[in-house]
């Protein structure tokens, strides 16, 4: 059994990842985790976002959190980025190295990462 100050200490440095996936930023990445996008491998894109938001100072900027089935199954793993003032960007068949690539292109640069989006599927 963990240590009163075990357990404090491991409270302390998850704190900035519970408040990413619980804030109400302007910019809020959604993660398709039904099962189908869990079977396709949605977990390590959720986590690759969540540390990808943490690590680049962005919490105060970006919500992660996650949704059930988002109806495009064979397009798993899919995550939505909904900004305020902008159309809903949808990336399918992601992994968390794709993940990484839209934190820093899209979350930081500002700039769509096309080749990942569903209308990048008929190209």
């Amino acid at each position: 059994m963990k240590s009163l100050a075990e357990l404090a200490a491991i409270r302390e440095r998850m704190q900035d990842k519970v408040a990413i996936r619980e804030g109400s930023a302007a910019t809020r990445v959604v993660v398709g985790m039904a099962t189908c996008g869990i079977a396709a491998g949605a977990r390590p894109v959720l986590n690759a976002f969540v540390e990808g938001v943490a690590s680049a100072n962005l919490s105060d900027k970006v919500t992660v959190t996650q949704t059930g089935c988002i109806g495009i199954c064979q397009y798993e793993p899919v995550v939505e980025i909904y900004e305020e003032g902008k159309e809903k960007v949808t990336y399918v068949k992601l992994d968390a190295e794709k993940a990484s690539e839209i934190v820093e292109k899209h979350l930081k640069g500002g700039k769509v990462v096309e080749e990942y989006t569903i209308g990048a599927l008929g190209n």
